[in-house]
């Protein structure tokens, strides 16, 4: 049987033997990515978690668990990880802050006075929720985290009964060299009585804990020192590559930020994220030895045996193409059965159109984020780094 291309890489769903290769991943990804911990008996229940989603018949989201891993087919060796929650609040509560403005007038002054707060959210039926997403730094490059990151997408259009209508995602809030969180560090801190890195991990196997002790009431921005404002809804420096990536694809900000770093939450409707409304469904009518002169595609089957890659797919009639021999054996796929498919980049037009171009990502006030509206395709980051955390 001839073999897939030696650059071949793969999105699959994680395996009871991926446990080893998953801890080695977890034990690189630094302090603030809560849904990857490093933890093996941690990692060991979130791959059941995920197997059991896959096995399960749903007809409607419910708090289930998609994990993904990239898989290098020539060596074995797995680059990376990513994430779906197909209900946040499903199974466990949900916890943020909602960023609202309150009036505070006098007559008697003449004074009008707008003040922004933070009130605690908790949600119990919420949205879907990508996350849990780490790339080896070693295998960046090329679109491999692009790969990565949008392939959850192609999943929810594989099985949209699965998922909520809207999509959210919660990004890394600034920490210092340390690992600090300065939000945390004000706020958090004074109520928990532990360290950031500590809540942190207790939040991936507990959320309880957050109910108990987080205050009810509206927390008033202006009371908190100016360093610490100045971080609410900003992301990680390292998270700026995955933060354009997802508004590219439609993703704006949520007015909802983290209860620990006060990193800001994007959301986009489920149909209308790029990679699901501009992807194709065709069926597989001819095998080639080889690649064609074809633009790589992000490509994926339509089964809940789920595989993803990237890859040449040539057009051959109404709603039919043809696919590279190498492209068919990752994805598991022969003559008859669908692929779905979608470029890896918007357009330049995509781009320009200020109706798609990316939200301020932070309260109302502060600068907006340093990332130009209107970059070419050659000019977008095809790596998201450890960003996102559920």
């Amino acid at each position: 049987m001839p073999a897939v291309s030696s650059t071949m890489r793969i999105i699959r769903p994680a395996r009871t033997a991926d446990l080893d290769a998953l801890v080695r991943l977890a034990a690189s990804a630094s302090v603030g990515l809560t849904t990857l911990p490093a933890d093996r008996t941690l990692l060991a229940e979130k791959i059941r978690d995920s197997q059991r989603a896959f096995e399960a018949e749903v007809r409607r989201p419910a708090g289930e668990t998609y994990l993904l891993v990239l898989e290098d087919l020539l060596t074995g060796r797995l680059e990376g990880t990513a994430g779906v929650v197909a209900r946040v609040g499903g199974f466990d509560p949900f916890y943020s802050y909602r960023l609202q403005t309150s009036i505070h007038r006098s007559e008697q002054l003449g004074v009008v006075k707008p003040v922004r707060t933070l009130q605690l959210e908790e949600s119990h039926k919420g949205p879907s929720e990508i996350g849990t997403l780490f790339l080896d730094p070693h295998a960046r490059g090329a679109g491999v985290g692009r790969l990565l990151s949008l392939s959850r997408f192609l999943l929810v259009a594989a099985a949209p009964e699965r998922f909520a209508p809207k999509i959210i995602a919660e990004m890394r809030g600034v920490l210092d060299g340390q690992g600090r969180s300065p939000f945390w560090e004000a706020v958090g801190h004074k109520f928990f009585d532990m360290p950031f890195a500590q809540a942190d991990a207790l939040s991936a196997a507990d959320k309880s804990f957050i109910g108990d002790l987080m205050p009810k009431h509206p927390l008033y921005i202006p009371l908190l020192p100016d360093d610490v404002q100045a971080v609410i809804g900003r992301v990680h420096e390292e998270t700026r590559p995955a933060l354009r990536l997802l508004e590219q694809e439609g993703f704006t900000f949520a007015e909802q930020v983290d209860i620990f770093d006060a990193g800001p939450m994007m959301e986009a409707p489920r149909d209308r994220v790029r990679t699901l409304a501009e992807s194709r469904v065709a069926e597989v009518s001819q095998v080639l030895p080889a690649a064609e002169d074809e633009a790589p595609v992000l490509i994926s089957n339509e089964r809940l045996d789920f595989r993803a890659c990237i890859g040449a797919v040539t057009p051959v009639g109404d709603d039919r193409v043809a696919v590279p021999r190498d492209v068919a054996l990752a994805l598991g796929v022969r003559l008859g059965d669908r692929v779905r498919y979608v470029p890896a980049r918007p357009t330049a037009e995509r781009l320009r159109d200020p109706s798609q171009g990316p939200a301020h990502p932070g309260p109302p006030g502060q600068t907006p984020t340093d990332i130009p509206q209107d970059l070419a395709p050659e000019d977008l980051s095809a790596d998201p780094r450890d960003a996102e955390d559920p």
